[in-house]
């Protein structure tokens, strides 16, 4: 069904970044202007886009439609037809109503973490911006419109991570997430263009794609979905293409927040529910997606058991719980994968708030055994932090267990027995890295007395709202043998998503596991932090403390070689070949341009004696000729 409301979805927040982004030039052109007026703009535009999704949701529900917007004919060359056009099915629609609401409440957390900022106006501009990116990603009825969203997130993410550009180490981490971003993107680009010769459609819409999938060559769709999901590697930080995440911790924490709990790093996962159509046909693909993710949410834990920086740990769960979203997309459970996107926005984004609200307390200090020796009091965020660390362990009955345990079931259900077990022993890992982080920082006696340190409203407003989530979110897709309707699943039947299907007595069992497992590493983590001495702090020592040294290997192999390279062909290849061939070519003519240019010298005596000498040379052949 045809409806113009879609398109008001992007341009809600894309007018709020080009309303600030002109409010922001006049700003610093010497005409102040009130910060307040920036927050309005960055903050009630995605809330609109917020409210009209909800009402399409709820127009969904209630009619079983979906909605398609045409805005005009793109490109139309030969058998290539790109149409720029919005879908608004329950794939994405879904995806949009948690993007925009927990995008709203980021946005309005960053009200009180920029506040006093030089560049508060060109903060919430980018802002803005980086959400209508990802709305074009999640509406886009093609993968040539979903690539231009694709793109606009890296792109925002570079602006956002370098934000504070006078500090060197930032605009070094932009730029490692947007090299790294590309190579991922080429690979995605690549999977695309597979897919349109392979299907040889003049339409390259999902529809018309879902609809051929079955003419194409087994060989192809291999490759096409290989490539595509190079492009996930990247934007969801999976081995190898991870290296980026930590680093982009640099930026302020309320990209941090966006980036990993409703934007960018989701999006590898909504791609491939997307081409399910594909992955259903290519299940050798599914299995490797699989393994990637079980691999990548393993390393990712193991890494964060050494971290000492409170976002890195961050960073790295996010990492993680990618890893476990991909076994659940990689086995075909689409709408368990999706899930755990859901679940994982609400208490990650107020993970990565709280911490935002702890390092401003503690004048940007990060290190957590620094922050634990100058505690100061904050009960909403230390509760709402408490929360959030449950909820990722896995503990019910809050959300993190009910989406990650559907995974684990997944897993074992599909017989992928050593992927389930690693997923089980990542959840022992996740359950005790992040309580080390939550005894070390809230527990462990510090033998300081404790201050009570104000936080804005619009700091801890949110965390409250998402901690609601946190909580509850679960309940929307609660299992059958707990009276559930599995009302994910069922919204998302589109994707054609394998279900869980076994006995409650294996179900129970295998929760039972879970809860145990988890409960195993808190114990662990108390036995050990929570009456730590902050006196003797831990360092980033070791083999595991230095991230298994893969960016020191990656520097060797591909950063070293391709500077040298660079080096080469700049000064030796361009400089003494290129550039020394071309230079004695045009040095060589001038200097003949010189020599010839003395003829034109303006004197009227060398004009006539040339002119002499020019005639007596022809009266002398006349005259040789003649008398020959």
């Amino acid at each position: 069904m045809n409806s113009s409301l879609l398109i008001w979805i992007i341009l809600a927040p894309l007018l709020g970044a080009i309303f600030n982004g002109l409010l922001y030039f006049y700003h610093i052109k010497k005409h102040k202007v009130d910060d307040i007026y920036f927050a309005l703009i960055g903050t009630i535009t995605p809330f609109i886009s917020f409210l009209i999704t909800f009402s399409l949701f709820l127009r969904m529900n209630e009619e079983n439609i979906i909605f398609k917007q045409h805005l005009f004919t793109w490109l139309n060359v030969d058998k290539l037809n790109i149409e720029m056009s919005l879908l608004g099915d329950n794939l994405s629609i879904f995806m949009s109503m948690f993007v925009t609401f927990v995008g709203w409440l980021i946005h309005i957390y960053a009200i009180g973490y920029m506040k006093g900022d030089n560049g508060f106006g060109k903060f919430f501009a980018y802002f803005n911006l980086f959400l209508a990116s990802m709305l074009i990603l999640v509406l886009a009825d093609n993968p040539i419109i979903l690539f231009i969203g694709w793109e606009g997130v890296g792109v925002c993410s570079y602006l956002l991570i370098k934000f504070h550009y006078g500090n060197a180490q930032n605009v070094l981490a932009a730029n490692k997430a947007f090299i790294v971003n590309r190579v991922g993107d080429f690979g995605f680009l690549l999977g695309v263009v597979t897919l349109f010769f392979a299907l040889a459609q003049v339409d390259l819409s999902f529809g018309t794609i879902e609809a051929n999938i079955g003419n194409v060559s087994n060989e192809l769709l291999i490759v096409s979905g290989f490539l595509l999901f190079v492009g996930a590697m990247g934007k969801s930080a999976q081995i190898p293409l991870y290296v980026w995440l930590p680093d982009a911790m640099a930026g302020p924490t309320p990209i941090s927040a966006l980036i990993h709990a409703a934007t960018m790093v989701t999006a590898g996962v909504y791609m491939v529910a997307r081409f399910h159509f594909l992955y259903s046909e290519i299940e050798e693909i599914g299995l490797f997606i699989a393994y990637i993710g079980a691999f990548s949410a393993l390393l990712a834990a193991i890494i964060a058991t050494r971290q000492t920086d409170i976002k890195k740990i961050l960073a790295y769960s996010t990492m993680s719980q990618l890893g476990y979203m991909f076994i659940a997309v990689g086995l075909g459970f689409y709408s368990t994968g999706l899930f755990h996107v859901f679940t994982h926005a609400f208490f990650k984004a107020m993970l990565f708030m709280g911490a935002g609200g702890i390092i401003i307390a503690l004048h940007h200090e990060q290190n957590i055994f620094k922050i634990a020796q100058h505690r100061a009091s904050l009960p909403i965020i230390g509760t709402t932090f408490l929360i959030g660390v449950i909820a990722i362990s896995g503990i019910p009955p809050f959300s993190g267990f009910f989406s990650k345990d559907a995974i684990l079931a997944a897993a074992f259900q599909e017989k992928q027995y050593l992927i389930w077990a690693i997923a089980m022993f990542t959840a022992f890992l996740t359950a005790y890295y992040m309580f080390r982080m939550y005894f070390i920082v809230f527990v462990a006696p510090n033998h300081h007395n404790e201050e009570y340190v104000y936080t804005s409203k619009t700091i801890t407003i949110p965390l409250l709202i998402l901690a609601v989530g946190a909580i509850g979110a679960g309940f929307l897709n609660l299992p059958a043998i707990f009276g559930g309707s599995h009302f994910v699943d069922t919204w998302l039947s589109q994707l054609n998503s394998k279900q869980i299907h076994m006995d409650h007595t294996t179900e129970y069992v295998l929760m039972a596991l879970s809860i145990i497992v988890a409960a195993t590493g808190i114990m662990a983590a108390y036995s050990k932090y929570a009456n730590f001495d902050l006196s003797k702090p831990e360092n980033e020592t070791g083999f595991i403390g230095n991230k298994f040294y893969i960016d020191e290997i990656y520097d060797s192999i591909f950063v070293q070689p391709t500077k040298a390279l660079s080096v080469f062909i700049d000064r030796i290849l361009d400089n003494k070949i290129i550039d020394a061939l071309i230079m004695n070519s045009s040095n060589a003519f001038v200097n003949i341009g010189k020599k010839v240019a003395m003829i034109q010298n303006a004197n009227v005596r060398f004009y006539a004696a040339f002119m002499l000498v020019g005639m007596t040379c022809i009266f002398v052949y006349l005259y040789i000729k003649l008398g020959l």
